[in-house]
């Protein structure tokens, strides 16, 4: 789990304040050379609020992977995962990864031991993809993708980033369905995004009786029908509860049973509580969710939801997520949109 990477301290490495990055493999530990990172889409939001200058905002990233030894905001406390060619693989290392292959990691850039040799030099600042030089460490229980041969890597970067978000999502209508002896109607708010599209059309997959999408504005309501990924497209700002509560009322005529909160803003969680309809529930996906604005939220409203924080590893998530971007068109128009 790495733990004898943790400096100072004897918490686990997600929480640690400080990680030994050094380049030398305990036994079980792969070495993967660093060519891309992609960052928390909170955790940019938050950088580039802070440090307008795209300059500043590549200088505090920087400054925090050489203070931390791994990409883990202080203020958001998320980081993103990365992209890479392994370069060692330690003779008990259970990854079943080999020298030269390219792979993208399934683990928080908070837990994963990071050195960057190049100042971010070629990273413009602004894009949550960032092109890069250096090397980090997988520990024995991480968890690491070989990249698909037949899809561009930026995209699958970008798709393997959030990729526990549909496989959960999938998990959880299917269940309500068994549970409640019928499908649910879904709220994805913010699908028109990565997670978003790709929970919509989990959503819809796993046979969802219909799919709603909030999305903040007609720009984005106009690709996200043009992606045809859901059945009713809402415009609100998620972070105004009543505002989300009269627009789905107006699409569905009372609540969903089941919300997905994909966005990267804070304060979204009294709009998916009153959204969703007693019994249904709630999967929080944002690095920017606040478990005791979500928690005493729905408390004051005596809302009686089950709410779930997307840990992003299901089993298979991998594999499910890159095969909705083959099958499902407007998913991956939506997110090539992105990173074109």
């Amino acid at each position: 789990m790495g733990l004898h990477r943790v400096l100072g301290d004897t918490r686990l490495p997600q929480a640690a304040e400080r990680l030994d990055p050094t380049r030398d493999l305990w036994p079980d530990e792969v070495r993967v050379r660093v060519e891309r990172l992609n960052l928390d889409a909170a955790s940019l939001r938050q950088l580039r609020t802070a440090h307008p200058d795209p300059d500043a905002t590549r200088a505090a990233v920087v400054e925090i992977i050489a203070r931390r030894g791994k990409m883990q905001n202080p203020v958001t406390g998320s980081g993103g995962m990365l992209l890479g060619t392994v370069e060692e693989v330690g003779p008990e290392s259970p990854l079943g990864l080999l020298a030269g292959e390219r792979v993208a990691s399934l683990v928080s850039l908070t837990l994963t031991p990071l050195v960057i040799d190049d100042d971010l030099a070629r990273w413009d600042g602004t894009d949550e993809q960032v092109p890069c030089s250096g090397h980090a460490i997988l520990f024995g229980r991480s968890v690491a993708a070989v990249l698909p041969p037949d899809l561009p890597e930026p995209l699958s970067l970008a798709v393997l980033d959030v990729c526990g978000s549909p496989a959960l999502v999938h998990r959880v209508v299917t269940r309500h369905a068994v549970e409640h002896g019928q499908a649910p109607v879904v709220l994805v708010l913010g699908a028109a995004g990565k997670s978003g599209s790709l929970s919509a059309a989990a959503a819809r997959d796993a046979g969802a009786a219909r799919v709603v999408g909030l999305v903040p504005t007609e720009q984005e309501a106009g690709l996200l029908e043009d992606a045809a990924l859901c059945d009713d497209v809402v415009i609100a700002d998620a972070t105004r509860p009543l505002a989300v509560r009269d627009a789905v009322r107006d699409a569905t005529g009372g609540q969903v049973d089941v919300t997905v909160v994909c966005v990267d803003v804070p304060d979204c969680e009294g709009g998916a509580i009153l959204a969703t309809a007693d019994g249904g529930t709630i999967v929080f996906f944002s690095m920017a969710t606040s478990f005791s604005a979500a928690a005493l939220g729905a408390e004051g409203m005596a809302a009686d939801v089950t709410m779930l924080i997307g840990n992003g590893f299901v089993p298979g998530h991998s594999d499910y997520a890159l095969d909705l971007v083959r099958s499902v068109p407007g998913v991956r128009s939506l997110i090539e949109r992105r990173h074109r």
